[in-house]
């Protein structure tokens, strides 16, 4: 030891628990559950350009800034026309989905356009100016929430920016919804994925992206997965609903469950982990568009996604 040296006491910090008291510390006090919540289609019907952040933080006990899910913020970008607006997030990954409208975006000096339906995902650092030519409601999603938890900033781009165009996405859709025996599958949807994500199969290799159909007079049976679903409704008529609850019977079917009504350009969180269904008993076929952190939570083998199985034919 050298003369003089004086040895740091790192230990002030330390804290000791029991096992069973700390081993899955989900508890209100600590780490608050993610709530089922609904936001309304009239935070992007206003009359002015504003951003209508879907802010769950204080539910989540987050303090450090907004959040929809621990890992994920959601909001509403309405653009009047002849507007414009910048985004400019501290995020691995940014997501649009274009409600309604047409316009272009400048993104690091290049140009793309944009209309209704489109949907396009951009990688870290991406400064956009977003124009309006026609009223436009955009829904962005970014994982801003889990880089602040990490305390961590971009180095890298992951992947380039990509665009999934209205006309494709539903194409495809429509190519599984007319495969044969397509309604004994428990969704009817298509995944949106980037050429730079193999593994995962998703939009960004946090985002995980879907475009879904819910037919006329379906029940999609229950399933679950670990990660956050942000649902946003693309359209339907009155009678197209959501049952979510934290344990299925010995038929699949969810105990107590709560119904979470659909409304057109609205949104609503689905916990993680809990059993949720889709009915449809309007008139007319339903269309919604889930984002989650699945990437990510594919990459750590963690998603457990779990299905009930149909229910036999009578």
């Amino acid at each position: 030891m050298l003369v003089g040296t004086a040895f740091e006491d790192w230990t002030g910090d330390a804290e000791y628990h029991e096992y069973t008291k700390a081993a899955n510390p989900i508890v209100p006090s600590l780490s608050p559950p993610v709530p089922i919540r609904s936001f309304p289609a009239s935070l992007h019907r206003t009359d002015e350009s504003c951003v209508a952040t879907l802010d769950l933080s204080a539910e989540l006990g987050i303090d450090d800034g907004p959040a929809t899910s621990p890992g994920l913020c959601a909001a509403f970008l309405h653009i009047c026309p002849g507007d414009r607006m910048t985004t400019a997030p501290v995020a691995t990954s940014e997501l649009y989905h274009v409600l309604r409208g047409d316009g272009f975006s400048v993104v690091d000096g290049e140009l793309v356009e944009w209309s209704t339906g489109d949907t396009f995902v951009l990688p870290s650092g991406a400064r956009s100016t977003h124009h309006a030519r026609s009223d436009t409601a955009m829904y962005h999603v970014t994982d801003e929430p889990l880089l602040r938890y990490l305390g961590v900033t971009p180095s890298v781009r992951r992947f380039g920016p990509t665009m999934f165009r209205a006309e494709a996405t539903r194409h495809e859709l429509d190519l599984i919804a007319a495969a044969p025996r397509s309604e004994d599958r428990n969704r009817l949807s298509v995944l949106l994925a980037g050429a730079a994500h193999p593994r995962t199969r998703t939009a960004t290799h946090v985002l995980w992206a879907m475009y879904g159909l819910l037919p006329e007079g379906a029940v999609q049976r229950p399933h679950r997965h670990q990660s956050v679903a942000l649902d946003l409704i693309l359209d339907c008529e009155p009678g197209c609903y959501s049952l979510l609850g934290a344990r299925i019977d010995e038929h699949g079917d969810i105990i107590e469950p709560t119904r979470v009504d659909w409304e057109p350009g609205g949104a609503f969180v689905t916990p993680p982990g809990m059993w949720h269904a889709h009915v449809n008993e309007s008139g007319a076929s339903a269309h919604l568009f889930p984002v989650q952190d699945a990437g990510l939570q594919t990459y750590l083998r963690s998603l457990d996604i779990r299905f009930t199985p149909p229910r036999p034919a009578r």
